[in-house]
């Protein structure tokens, strides 16, 4: 499962941004001659002296439009991104929704089936979802199946994580979501109201911070493994500071590092609107949103069940 930001503009540059073709040289968008060339309504390729009938012209461009369809031409908006095959707002908005809709219907699945038949369902769902993430990460252009496919699978395995954590400790599936969808209100909120910024600053403390979360998991899932550690959650429960578990305080980090990776998605889909990415990126921008909220999910609903452990 990857760990949040925005994977969508990575690298790519905007691969296959459509542009207005440019005029060839000396001569501007509308047909009109460039500057030096043809002044005065000299024609190009006409000898000079030789003078250009009065009728002809930036109208004769025109020849065979009557007044009332070049005034209806003119009189129409002007085309906006979507138009234009450009990525938008509501184009993230929906794709977004549909990503998570698919999200849910997998989480329903695993809520619903016998106990056996969710655990493996569940297995089947983080293990396809982790090459899914890579796959849709690394691929150039996106695909809408390869990324709806993935929110399916992560719904598998969401399901079948808050089926365990809600038995052991019930109403922690519950607690998970509104925790998630109030960090993520609160983080758009923040973003919008310009007070929340991704800085060079804020980027390498998120960079240093997220090299250590992972160093951390990496050791804790290795004893885990291996059996160093007995504790459902390995290190996280094991040791305490102060009487207090140290998964506390990496639940708390690594919450605050899904957060700001969330402003990261923001900041990224803002960029990509604002320069005119294509429209299919917007497919790629709710990919990384799901994979960001499925990151906060997972911290969230672990962080409860480490507190509830601890009563």
């Amino acid at each position: 499962m990857a760990l949040g930001g925005n994977p969508i503009f990575n690298g790519k540059n905007f691969r296959g941004a459509t542009q207005a073709p440019s005029a060839p040289y000396g001569q501007n968008p509308y047909g009109q001659a460039g500057y030096g060339q043809s002044a005065y309504g000299q024609a190009p390729g006409r000898a000079p002296g030789q003078v250009m009938d009065g009728k002809t012209g930036w109208a004769a461009g025109q020849k065979g439009m009557s007044q009332d369809e070049l005034q209806d031409m003119y009189n129409r908006p002007a085309a906006g991104p979507a138009d234009t095959g450009r990525m938008t707002f509501d184009d993230v908005i929906v794709k977004t929704a549909a990503c998570l809709g698919v999200l849910m219907a997998g989480a329903a699945v695993t809520l619903v089936v016998a106990q056996g038949l969710a655990m493996m369902l569940m297995i089947v769902g983080v293990l396809g979802g982790f090459v899914l993430a890579l796959v849709n990460t690394f691929k150039k252009q996106p695909s809408p199946a390869l990324i709806l496919a993935y929110a399916g699978l992560e719904g598998l395995f969401l399901g079948g994580l808050t089926r365990i954590l809600d038995g052991l400790y019930p109403g922690v599936g519950l607690q998970a979501v509104i925790g998630t969808l109030s960090v993520f209100a609160v983080t758009l909120v923040l973003f919008k109201s310009g007070k929340v910024r991704v800085t060079p600053k804020a980027m390498r403390f998120f960079m240093i911070a997220m090299i250590g979360y992972a160093v951390f998991a990496l050791i804790n899932m290795v004893m885990m493994w291996t059996g160093a550690v007995d504790s459902p959650f390995g290190l996280r429960t094991s040791v305490e500071i102060f009487g207090i578990p140290l998964g506390v305080f990496i639940g708390v980090l690594a919450i605050g590092l899904a957060a700001f990776s969330l402003i990261m998605d923001f900041t990224s889909i803002e960029a990509g609107v604002r320069n005119g990415a294509p429209q299919r990126f917007s497919w790629t921008a709710a990919f990384g949103l799901t994979v960001t909220l499925v990151w906060l999910y997972v911290e969230i609903i672990r962080l409860l069940a480490i507190l509830r452990g601890d009563d």
